[in-house]
C-alpha cells in the first residue's frame, strides 16, 4: 500500500475523531484540530511530504484555535459576571411595580429582565425608585433602596 494512502487514512481518522470529540465535549476546541487534520489529509492525497503535512496541521489548528479564543474572549467580556440568576446580586434595578409587603406585590427590572421583588426591610418602595439586589429567594429578588 502506498505510504501517502496510509497517511490519508490516518489524517482522515484523526479529523473524524476530533469532530466526534467536539460533539461530546463542552467548549469549542477540537473542531479546529479536525479542520487541520482534514487539510493535512488533502496534502497526503496530493502526495506531499509528511513534514509539510505536520507543519500545516499545526499552523492551521493553532491559528484557528488562537483566533477563536480571541473572538470568544471579546464576546464573553460583555456578559455580566456570575452564573445564572446569581449574576444579579449586587446589581442595580428599577422598580416597575410598587413593592408593597402587605399586598405581597412588586416588580423590578434588572438589565432587561423583570423579576418579582420584595423589600429587605418590609417597607414599600415606589415605582421608579432605584434598588440594589441583595439576594434571590426562589423566583423573586430581595432588594433595598439604592443609597445615594
Amino acid at each position: 500500500m502506498d505510504p501517502y494512502r496510509i497517511l490519508l487514512i490516518i489524517w482522515g481518522v484523526a479529523a473524524v475523531a476530533f469532530f466526534i470529540g467536539e460533539m461530546l465535549t463542552e467548549g469549542f476546541v477540537l473542531a479546529w484540530f479536525g479542520i487541520g487534520a482534514g487539510v493535512a489529509a488533502v496534502l497526503a492525497l496530493l502526495s506531499l511530504p509528511l513534514w509539510l503535512q505536520i507543519v500545516v496541521f499545526m499552523v492551521i489548528s493553532g491559528t484557528l484555535f488562537a483566533l477563536s479564543r480571541l473572538f470568544f474572549k471579546k464576546i464573553t467580556k460583555k456578559a455580566p459576571s456570575g452564573v445564572g440568576s446569581e449574576r444579579l446580586i449586587g446589581r442595580k434595578g428599577v422598580v416597575i411595580e410598587r413593592i408593597d409587603p402587605l399586598a405581597a406585590s412588586g416588580r423590578v427590572r434588572v438589565y432587561k429582565e423583570e423579576w418579582r421583588a420584595e423589600s429587605i426591610d418590609e417597607k414599600p418602595i415606589e415605582v421608579g425608585a432605584e434598588v440594589e439586589v441583595l439576594r434571590i429567594d426562589g423566583v423573586h429578588l430581595v432588594v433595598k433602596p439604592k443609597e445615594e
